[in-house]
């Protein structure tokens, strides 16, 4: 077999490995090759990955940073509500973003921060960053997600959600359900019923904006503090927490689950969390 075979069959892209090609190596047994190098048994691999520098648009910040994973690809941490996954016009600075960025150059990284899962300004829980433009794209529609969310109301045991979600109107930040929207799917299973609340775990099959919020609006149970989607106001945000990812591992191939406990507001709602 040729490098360039294995390494397409390792979902290497094109684009990557032209990258690769032009500013990194391709190494096998400690001798630089090309792509055309025909591969023998227990033949030993490198490669030496493209140096990326960050965006100049980026400030560093030493904000806190809650570190649940990390190694030579990826790092994976927990985000508190009320923190920009990445710098926007109403919050431009100390993002988590940033703060990544500051963890990996006080801890002399080559690599920089490439956002894989990113979550809205007042949902909490995991965050995952690749450490490398490769890694990302090696992990991105990898992973599977386990959301947790107080919803108004008491919610059938089980369920699943089959809505289009399209931008309301000409809201920036508003969603809707809409027949002309993109197909969005929702499964959830409800955890604990209350007088006034349920608790549910929730798994996103697609990738929609505000996806978990405006699905639950849609059945009747807006997530409590949500006052976007819905009325309720015991939190000062909406009540959802990325609880758990799942994946394998994209160079070791090691199967890798991660969890992190709902923040404490949450759990004054329902003590149960």
């Amino acid at each position: 077999m040729l490098l360039r075979e294995f390494l397409q069959h390792q979902h290497i892209s094109k684009k990557s490995l032209s990258a690769i090609k032009q500013n990194g190596a391709l190494v096998v047994n400690d001798n630089p090759v090309t792509v055309r190098y025909q591969l023998v048994l227990d033949d030993i691999i490198e490669i030496h990955l493209p140096e990326e520098f960050p965006s100049a648009s980026l400030t560093p910040s030493d904000g806190p940073l809650n570190i649940l994973y990390e190694d030579d690809y990826l790092c994976i941490v927990s985000k508190a509500p009320g923190v920009s996954t990445m710098p926007s016009m109403l919050h431009p600075h100390d993002s988590l973003l940033e703060r990544v960025l500051a963890h990996f150059i006080n801890h002399d990284e080559t690599g920089i921060p490439h956002i894989v899962t990113r979550l809205d300004r007042n949902t909490s829980g995991i965050v995952v960053f690749a450490k490398h433009q490769l890694i990302h794209h090696l992990m991105t529609g990898k992973i599977s997600k386990t959301y947790v969310c107080i919803v108004c109301g008491k919610i059938p045991l089980s369920g699943v959600i089959d809505y289009p979600i399209s931008r309301k109107g000409d809201s920036i930040i508003e969603r809707q359900v809409s027949a002309n929207g993109k197909a969005a799917l929702t499964s959830y299973v409800a955890l604990h019923h209350s007088d006034d609340y349920s608790v549910a775990a929730v798994k996103l099959h697609t990738g929609r904006t505000h996806q978990i919020r405006v699905h639950f609006q849609a059945i009747g149970y807006p997530l409590a503090g949500d006052t976007l989607y819905g009325k309720d106001k015991r939190l000062s945000r909406q009540a959802l927490h990325a609880l758990q990812i799942e994946f394998v591992h994209p160079i070791t191939g090691v199967h890798i689950v991660l969890q992190d406990s709902p923040y404490k507001d949450l759990r004054s709602l329902i003590p149960m969390l």
